[in-house]
């Protein structure tokens, strides 16, 4: 009887552990897919100018400037900079610490937080209208085309004919996809940048706002007369 006793108790201890072992399992299983949700979530950002609001949503595929990008917009560090470089036709550029209070006509665009990121240029992100990209210096002096800590632009770029987007692909040396070809007719961009910048993020609402932005009036040095000055950023999901 002890005999069968003990062989029973054995039998229902490892039945437990048995058990606990799946519950672990099973817990792992949850926890990694929380972690892949997460990670997986486009995550959007609010940028409110003075002259209208901007929703963008960062790119998972470039999770360098996704984090950097984050991590400033959490400390604040875009609060107040303006957006000291426009080209109509091209793009509006933002960014620089020094151009917080920066005085009328004061040249902009050397600043940063003192740090570049690595590129993440990647092929199946290119320069659609509506493309958050990250500045950098040149290549002369930047051949790895490291992106600048802190200083992006968002395009706006024009709409362009299967017969100018065939003269770019000769000059660059490429093919554009069906993709590409399709936003650049569809709703403009500037294909010449493409593969030489990092693009991290896009506009999904104020495309308008980036019109009006674009439009106005500047300076020789593409300084918006009228300063158009970034309220504050978030995160809204």
């Amino acid at each position: 009887m002890k005999s069968r006793a003990f062989i029973f108790l054995f039998f229902i201890l490892l039945l437990i552990l048995a058990c606990k072992s799946s519950v672990g399992d099973n817990s792992t299983a949850n926890s990694n897919s929380q972690i892949n949700n997460i990670l997986e979530k486009e995550i959007m950002i609010l940028i409110k100018t003075n002259q209208g609001d901007i929703i963008i949503k960062l790119y998972n595929e470039t999770p360098y400037h996704r984090d950097n990008f984050l991590k400033l917009v959490e400390s604040n560090y875009y609060d107040s900079l303006i957006f000291h470089r426009v080209i109509k036709g091209f793009m509006i550029q933002g960014g620089d610490p020094n151009s917080k209070n920066a005085a009328s006509g004061k040249v902009l665009g050397n600043g940063g937080p003192g740090y570049t990121i690595p590129a993440e240029i990647n092929p199946d992100l290119f320069h659609k209208k509506g493309a958050l990209s990250a500045a950098r210096t040149g290549d002369n002096y930047n051949p790895t085309r490291r992106s600048s800590g802190s200083q992006f632009y968002i395009v706006q770029g024009q709409k362009l004919t299967d017969a100018e987007l065939k003269l770019y692909e000769q000059k660059m040396g490429t093919v554009f996809s069906d993709k590409q070809k399709e936003a650049y007719k569809s709703i403009g961009g500037t294909p010449s940048l493409d593969a030489q910048y990092t693009v991290f993020g896009e506009v999904v609402e104020g495309l308008d706002i980036i019109d009006k932005i674009a439009s106005m009036e500047c300076d020789a040095n593409d300084r918006p007369k009228t300063d158009v000055v970034i309220l504050s950023m978030k995160i809204i999901k």
